[in-house]
């Protein structure tokens, strides 16, 4: 019989792994997306790279509401960890939890404890990858379409 402990392991791990393929699955089809968009589009080239610039945008705050959930559902009963703060933890301040460590920040005002650690780093690593993501592919679509004046 498995103990709680590993159990809960299990279960972080399980929520981990779907986040991470969320993300990446929302990631990689906003990008296809944008693409086309890109490629079809009549916009003249600087409300072409806004229109890129404020849907990667909103592609990076959905990534973060996914992780944000699913610190919420986790620690919802406490068996998987704990985000310890100096407040109540709603579904919001896992959200800005969530922001902090997909974009690096590592503020420190909230600290995870217990299993529910595993899914901080993971999201830190998987922020980090995204967000370089994005820059590369703006990188590219700015070099297609940027022609300064």
């Amino acid at each position: 019989m498995l103990s709680p402990l590993v159990l809960s392991y299990g279960l972080v791990v399980c929520v981990t792994v779907i986040a991470v393929i969320a993300n990446v699955v929302v990631h990689y089809e906003a990008l296809n997306l944008l693409t086309r968009r890109m490629r079809d589009s009549a916009l003249p080239p600087r409300p072409r790279i806004l229109l890129l610039i404020f849907a990667l945008l909103m592609t990076h705050v959905t990534e973060i509401w996914i992780f944000g959930a699913a610190y919420f559902v986790l620690i919802g009963d406490g068996a998987h960890g704990a985000l310890v703060a100096p407040y109540p933890m709603g579904l919001l301040d896992c959200v800005y939890f969530s922001a902090v460590c997909y974009t690096t920040l590592g503020l420190g005002d909230i600290a995870p404890v217990g299993p529910i650690r595993f899914l901080v780093g993971t999201e830190t690593l998987t922020g980090f990858l995204i967000i370089t993501w994005s820059a590369s592919f703006t990188f590219v679509e700015m070099e297609r379409y940027w022609r300064p004046r």
